[in-house]
């Protein structure tokens, strides 16, 4: 006799594979390039650097 089959085991690896190719398929159809992601990324610590130098000290004790 073979070993008993658990159907909801199954049910639930084909949803996920599913989901797995869905979600494949749209990181092809919406994603972004890994240039544009460094491009992204770049701009971002480049405002950061912009904000931190114009940051007001105002931690001066004064007294």
């Amino acid at each position: 006799m073979s070993a008993p089959i658990n159907l909801n085991k199954i049910k639930k690896e084909r949803n996920r594979a599913s989901r797995r190719a869905r979600a494949d398929e749209n990181a092809v159809q919406f994603g972004q390039t890994k240039a544009q992601k460094d491009l992204l990324r770049a701009r971002a610590e480049q405002i950061a650097r912009n904000l931190e130098g114009h940051r007001l000290d105002t931690d001066k004790k004064e007294g």
